[in-house]
Order: structure tokens, then sequence, then C-alpha cells
């Protein structure tokens, strides 16, 4: 089998795809920006590199040996420029490919509309003409909506359906698209390169059923139990539903924009492109689809620390957020690196969260109220833990010693809060990392995130100026912010 290379491996579609090219039998080698998140994937058999698309000086030792490359990265989180940054690594994926003698690309993009596109798809379609504006074979695949835990559109869908038993909605739910079950669209993935009449071809993908925004609402619905009920209302333009998204929602607003943007149009298969008349398989419906989306959650393994949508993180709820809301912030101080991890390794207890303890103990005392654990349970250790340990209502589920502390919380809580503590490293002294992630439960959940959102953004910024104070042995003078909180 030849050796490929997947571009943007730590991604959704990425990230189903490595195992299953390694089950047929190819030889894979994983890119990403953070090399030591793919690490972290623990992939039997993959090679994993650092590598950016935006850096051409970084691509070259990623191709090096490379027949086959899977463009599957995009720019759509990055904000308004993504078009620019889409088409820059595009330009530098295409030279770089064809100075390493790659034979073929293949590159997963968005079914397009008759008529004119939204950004996002105008992005999409420019970036495969980008690719194949070069001598390497470039194969397009151009996918609906893709039915798995993680895709952007089907945690709208998620969320809009547990969040909300009435449904304002705008005239884009009319619009019609072919949902596409992600093991029907990786299958289609995996194949593509022993198909030797795809290469320099452009092919449409999509499930068995062209089905409208509204029929997939209350598709989920039926799935899950549900009953609800649809109020369209024509004033909500893309713009509002963007807005009315990031309200009812845990989907970034970054990602939810664009997607909207492109949610004004039918999107469904031209029949000469159809790829099922190249590859036939037995594809999902999309009730199916939503069902095995759905059960799949429940096999996923342990992650070694808090990774977005984790199943166990969820508390292997289908009903809380993929996605999470979340406050981070970020402190430098000149202290070593060992001396402040044995200050967060200390934190909880009797030796007090460090900054605004009454709160933390009236935290405590309402958990109790409403039969939760509260802060009775302390440490099993003054200054050491490990995974399993209980730490007042929270779970020591990650230890990385010296460098990582992820906690989860066993408060009653409508939703599930992981909150993580980073040591790194830096010149001359240290950096400190906190990041609390809450993944709502419900509207419940929703109004629980913003009434408390200001009261733990003052927090969390004064749980980390103390971690820096006290690993300074109490020397503010000698604190600097680094970055602020996000």
């Amino acid at each position: 089998m030849a050796r490929v290379l997947v571009l943007g491996a730590s991604g959704y579609v990425g990230s189903h795809l490595i195992p299953r090219l390694v089950e047929r039998g190819y030889e894979v080698r994983a890119a990403g920006r953070r090399p030591e998140a793919l690490d972290a994937r623990r992939w039997e058999g993959v090679e994993t590199v650092g590598a950016d698309a935006l850096d051409p000086d970084s691509l070259s030792r990623a191709f090096e040996g490379i027949k086959v490359i899977y463009y599957l990265i995009h720019s759509m989180a990055s904000g308004k420029d993504f078009p620019e940054l889409d088409r820059r690594a595009a330009t530098h994926v295409r030279d770089a490919a064809a100075a390493a003698g790659v034979e073929r690309i293949v590159y997963l993009g968005g079914l397009q509309p008759t008529e004119a596109a939204s950004p996002h798809l105008d992005s999409r379609r420019e970036t495969g003409e980008v690719l194949r504006s070069g001598p390497v074979p470039v194969t397009e695949i151009r996918a609906g909506i893709v039915v798995g835990a993680g895709s952007a559109a089907f945690e709208v869908i998620r969320d809009l359906v547990y969040h909300l038993p009435v449904m304002v909605t705008p005239r884009w739910v009319d619009s019609r698209t072919q949902p596409i079950a992600l093991d029907d669209l990786i299958e289609y993935l995996v194949l593509l390169p022993e198909t030797a009449p795809s290469a320099g071809r452009t092919y449409d993908i999509g499930g068995p059923e062209a089905l409208r925004y509204r029929d997939m609402l209350t598709g989920f619905a039926r799935v899950i139990g549900k009953r609800l009920l649809i109020v369209p209302v024509p004033v909500l333009t893309p713009r509002l539903s963007s807005y009315w998204l990031n309200l009812v929602t845990a989907v970034p607003t970054s990602v939810a924009r664009p997607l909207i943007d492109g949610l004004r149009h039918d999107l469904v298969i031209d029949p000469g492109a159809d790829l099922a008349r190249s590859i036939p398989l037995p594809l999902c419906t999309y009730e199916e689809a939503v069902r095995v989306a759905l059960e799949a959650e429940h096999d996923t393994e342990v992650p070694a620390r808090w990774t977005e949508g984790s199943f166990a993180m969820r508390d292997y709820r289908s009903d809380i957020s993929y996605y999470s809301r979340g406050e981070r912030v970020e402190r430098v101080c000149e202290a070593e690196p060992d001396r402040v991890w044995e200050v967060v390794s200390s934190i909880g207890g009797k030796n007090g969260w460090y900054y605004a303890n009454p709160l933390w103990n009236l935290r405590g005392i309402l958990d109790r109220m409403v039969g939760g654990v509260g802060r009775r349970r302390g440490r099993r250790h003054p200054t050491e833990l490990r995974v399993g340990d209980t730490l007042d209502f929270w779970r020591v589920v990650a230890v990385e010693p010296g460098r990582r502390l992820t906690l989860l919380a066993e408060m009653r809580l409508p939703g599930s809060a992981i909150l993580e503590f980073e040591v790194l490293p830096e010149a001359g002294g240290s950096r400190i990392v906190a990041a609390a992630h809450f993944h709502p439960a419900g509207a419940l959940g929703l109004l629980y995130w913003y009434a408390l959102w200001p009261i733990h953004k003052r927090i969390f910024a004064g749980l980390a100026d103390a971690l820096v104070e006290r690993s300074l042995g109490r020397t503010p003078a000698k604190v600097r912010v680094a970055h602020g909180s996000s």
C-alpha cells in the first residue's frame, strides 16, 4: 500500500479517517500544527509530524516519500479572513506536493449551490481550484452535511433539539441538503486512492435523502423520543441567525456564522457528478446515521486529558453539548516550573483554593443543600494527587506530573464542568494556564452559564494571579499578565 499523509489529522474528519486507513493497510503519516496533540491520540502504527500549511518551510519534511495527500484543512474558525488563509494554505500545499513528487491529492470540500454561494462555500470551491492549478492530480470530494458527533452542523442540530422545546426558526430551515453519515464519508475517502479513474475528477457525495433542515431537526427529535414544535419567522437574517445560535447553542460563533451563511442555499448532489455511480455503497438514511452517531459516542476511549466533545468528560450523556463554553487565563511568573507545580498540585482541601475561598465554601454549601457532595471530601493527601482522587467536589481524571492537572466536577450541575491547570516552561520562569470548560445540558445549562459567567470570569482570573503569588512566596510585584483571559 502507498504511504499517505493526512493534513488536518487532528480535525474532525482526519481523526476518524486515520484509524480506517491503518486498518486498510496504508502507511499513514499524520500532520498537524501541534504534533503533541496527535501523539496524545496514541494511534498504533501512525507516524506523526508537525506541519502548518500556512508555513511552507514546515511542509517539505512532512511530504517526503508521500504518494497520496488527504487535504482536510480549512480556516473557517479563524475569523473573517478565512478565505485568504485558505487560499494561501492551498497554494503552499500545491507547490510543496509538486516539489516532493506526490502522485495525488484527495481534497474534501463541500457541496456547491447552483446560484451564488456564501463566502464559506466559495472558499471551499476556490481551494479545490488552487490545488488543481498545480501539476499533481487532484480528486475533489464535495460532501453534504456530515452526520456524526463533532460535526459542526450535527452539533447545531443536537443543541437546538435538546435546548429548545419550541423553536423559532429562520427561512433557511426550508433549504435542502443531502446529509451523509460519517462512516459512509470515511469509506468513500478510504476507497478513493484505489480508484484510478478518480484522479483529476470532482465528485459529489451525500446520503440517499434530500432533506430540508426542518426535516433534520424533527428527525433528530424522533430518534431521541422528543416532541419538537417549529415556528418559522421570516425576519431572521443569516447574521441574526448566527447571533441566535450563539445564544442557544454551545457551537463557537466563528464556526456557526459561516456555516449559517451557507445554509441559505439548496446543497444537493449533481447527478452527473455523483460518486455513488463509480463507488456504489449501501448508504445510511439520516435517522439511521443519527442513531449510529449517538451510539458511537459510548464506544469512545477515555482521553488522557480534556478534549472538545469527549463523551467521558460529558458524563456519558448525549444531551450534554459537545462544544463547551469556557474561560482561559494565562499568567507568566519568574518561579521555576517545579515550584509552580508544587503549588498547583496542592490546591483544595485544607489548603483552600487560594482566591475567593468564601465563594468556594458557599458553592460547597449550596451543593450539599441540593444533595451534592460539597467540599466535605477534601483531599487524600495534602500535596500529592493521582488519577481517581477526590478533591472537594472535583475528581482527578488526569495528571501529567509537573505539567498538567485535569479535574472533573462532581457537584450538582446542569451540564458538565472541567477545570485544567497547565504549567509550561518559559524563558526566565513559567507560564501558568487555568482553563475552565462547561458543557451545558439543555436550556437550564445555558442559563446557568450566562448567570454565573461574570463571577466565574473574575474567580478564574484571581485564581491564576494567586497561583503566581504563591509560587513566588506571595510577591505580587513580580506578577505580569500574559495574554490576559479569553
